[in-house]
């Protein structure tokens, strides 16, 4: 499995990945059900956005986002999701890894997550990957403006990795 940049022609693959409204909402927020290739598409558009596809050979089997925040230096990975029939294999760790991984490479030391606090699933996967909880003071203080009060992650293995790192921020 490898990970390589999105590429607009994924777009109605991963659009097609979850099956319900309420697995929508736990994936990318509250959207309209099913989501569109073109919205899919349109996240590409923000500066700050890089989308990944984990694939094996041809085959699209992950999608993820690194989110950068060149003012405080850190990463948020986001929209992670796998394709069905992949699910519960690995897939979505190593995905994750390959993100964080990338995240640590363009010189981000910081690198979150927040993930609906139903989706159990993403949870297991997200923490087998090495993403623990952020204080919780610190959580509520993020989620104060957000419509859910989301699990908030830190990559645990972010600030020891960092040290070794070398590079401006910005170089995904």
């Amino acid at each position: 499995m490898d990970l390589r940049p999105f590429a607009p022609a994924d777009a109605a693959t991963v659009a097609r990945w979850p099956v319900s409204a309420g697995e929508v909402a736990m994936w990318c927020g509250p959207r309209d059900f099913p989501v569109t290739a073109r919205v899919v598409a349109g996240w590409q558009l923000d500066a700050d956005t890089r989308g990944y596809a984990l694939v094996e050979g041809e085959a699209l089997l992950g999608y993820g986002e690194v989110w950068c925040d060149e003012d405080e230096g850190e990463a948020e990975l986001a929209r992670i999701i796998v394709a069905p029939d992949t699910r519960g294999r690995g897939a979505g760790r190593r995905l994750v890894r390959g993100l964080a991984a990338l995240a640590l490479r363009g010189g981000y030391a910081e690198i979150f997550m927040r993930v609906h606090p139903e989706n159990t699933a993403a949870l297991r996967c997200y923490r087998g990957a090495g993403f623990l909880p952020v204080d919780p003071a610190l959580a509520a203080e993020w989620n104060a403006p957000q419509p859910v009060s989301y699990v908030w992650l830190r990559d645990a293995g972010a600030a020891a990795g960092a040290a070794g790192t070398t590079g401006a921020a910005g170089v995904l």
